[in-house]
C-alpha cells in the first residue's frame, strides 16, 4: 500500500502535463496576436503611403503621373507583403460635403426612388442617376477627391484553419483631400430624367 500512496502523492510530472494542456491555447493566442499586429502594421504603412499619394495627386499635372504615384503605393505595400494585390479607386466631388451622397432628384411619386421620368441633377455627367455623385478620376482644380486603396494578401501566420478565419486578409485605406487651386473649378451638372 505504501508504493501506491507514494505514487498518488508524487507531483514531479504535474508541470509537464499542465503545460501540455495549456500550450496549444497559448500558441494560438500568440499566433493570433502576431497576425493582428502584422495586419495593423500593413494598415498603418498603407495609410501613410496613401496620404503621400493623395498629396501628390492634388497638384496640377498629376493626371499624367498617376501610374508613377500608384507605383509608389504598390512599392510601399510590396516592401511588407510582396504577394499583395493592390487596387485603386478615385472619385472627385465639388465639395467635401458631397462625398458619398446621391445625386439630387425630384421624388414626384414619393417612393424614395429616382424612376418614371423624374428629373435629377446629373452631377457626374454620366447620363444616369447615381447613389454616389462622384465622378471617376482625379477631377479638376479645387475638387475634393476620395482616394481608396484596397490591399488583399494571404495571412502571414497559418492560424486560419484552427480558428475559422479566412485565409485572405483584406484591408482598405481611405483619404479625402482637395486638389490645389491651380485653375477654376469646373461645374458640369445637367438636369436629366430618370429611367
Amino acid at each position: 500500500m505504501t508504493p501506491l500512496r507514494n505514487l498518488l502523492a508524487d507531483r514531479d510530472g504535474a508541470t509537464l502535463v499542465e503545460f501540455a494542456l495549456v500550450a496549444p491555447v497559448l500558441l494560438l493566442m500568440l499566433l493570433g496576436m502576431f497576425d493582428m499586429g502584422y495586419n495593423y502594421y500593413v494598415q498603418s504603412q498603407l495609410q501613410g503611403a496613401i496620404q503621400q499619394a493623395a498629396r501628390d495627386s492634388g497638384i496640377e499635372g498629376a493626371h499624367s503621373r498617376m501610374d508613377e504615384i500608384d507605383a509608389r503605393v504598390i512599392d510601399a505595400v510590396h516592401a511588407i507583403v510582396p504577394s499583395a494585390e493592390v487596387t485603386f479607386s478615385r472619385k472627385a466631388y465639388a465639395r467635401f460635403s458631397d462625398v458619398a451622397r446621391p445625386e439630387d432628384f425630384s421624388d414626384v411619386d414619393g417612393n424614395g426612388k429616382c424612376n418614371d421620368g423624374e428629373p435629377f441633377e446629373d452631377v457626374n455627367g454620366n447620363g444616369a442617376w447615381d447613389e454616389d455623385r462622384g465622378a471617376e478620376g482625379l477631377g479638376g482644380a479645387r475638387d475634393a477627391v476620395l482616394y481608396v486603396v484596397t490591399v488583399s494578401y494571404q495571412r502571414a501566420f497559418a492560424i486560419t484553419a484552427f480558428v475559422g478565419m479566412p485565409d485572405t486578409f483584406t484591408t482598405q485605406a481611405t483619404t479625402v483631400l482637395r486638389n490645389q487651386p491651380y485653375g477654376e473649378q469646373a461645374v458640369s451638372s445637367l438636369i436629366r430624367n430618370c429611367a
